[in-house]
């Protein structure tokens, strides 16, 4: 796809891969450099079209005989958590996420790395390394934050920080109408705590502290174990042929 401005953005077609959702299916990406002064406006729009980033890049699925991943959005001011949910909030009560620049540090590194080896060794990224994963983090040319959670310490409620080994790390964008969660990783030593859940739960207690209507989780793939957890989070909005379309 060509454009018909330079201040217009350029797309292009990935070849046909492995789907990593459903067995026995090829996902193709359509993408473009999310780079200069307009980075931030265009990831807003994109984001709303059902794009996703990844460092300078925005994507989305374009496999040509599927539709199964669907972006979904948390609408927050409407979002109640389940009895469950709120007993992972209860048990997480001693945490705090603090919002940080989106600089890389060896010990977020150290602890995505044990994340990658227990939960994701066979995936995409189990092969990267301190450099690869620097580059994730901030290599960004939109407004990108790392939530740091770590234990509440005695001065927390004064300076918003945690204290101890870092548990869970979130990199986020900030957009005009929510936050993004473009990764998380947490210490899987401590699975009873649901990590994952909290760090969502998190997010949209931050939106809506900083009056953000939405919380996007990325895609939903329907048949897909690894991504079924995201429909729990309701209501929610699902970006289907006719544009956003909610779903309680």
């Amino acid at each position: 796809m060509t454009t018909q401005s330079r201040d217009q953005p350029q797309f292009y077609l990935t070849a046909p891969t492995t789907c990593p959702y459903l067995p026995g299916r090829q996902e193709r990406k359509v993408f473009t450099h999310l780079i200069g002064k307009r980075a931030g406006e265009l990831n807003n729009l994109l984001t709303h079209g059902g794009f996703r980033r990844s460092q300078t890049i925005a994507y989305r699925p374009a496999c040509d005989a599927c539709r199964a991943c669907v972006s979904v959005r948390v609408v927050v001011d409407d979002f109640t958590p389940s009895r469950n949910m709120r007993r992972v909030r209860d048990a997480n009560s001693d945490l705090i996420g603090e919002m940080r620049a989106n600089s890389p540090s060896s010990e977020q590194y150290s602890l995505f790395r044990h994340y990658l080896d227990s939960r994701h060794s066979e995936g995409g990224m189990a092969d990267m390394t301190a450099l690869d994963f620097a580059m994730m983090v901030e290599d960004s040319h939109v407004e990108t934050k790392l939530i740091e959670y770590r234990r509440r310490g005695p001065d927390s409620f004064l300076n918003g920080r945690g204290e101890g080994p870092l548990l869970a790390s979130a990199l986020t964008d900030v957009l005009a109408d929510g936050l993004s969660m473009v990764y998380s990783f947490y210490d899987p030593d401590h699975a009873a705590r649901s990590l994952g859940t909290f760090m969502i739960l998190d997010h949209i207690a931050r939106a809506r502290r900083m009056g953000l209507p939405y919380v996007y989780l990325g895609y939903w793939v329907e048949g897909s174990e690894k991504m079924a957890y995201k429909a729990r989070f309701t209501p929610q909005e699902r970006l289907l042929a006719h544009g956003w379309q909610r779903t309680e």
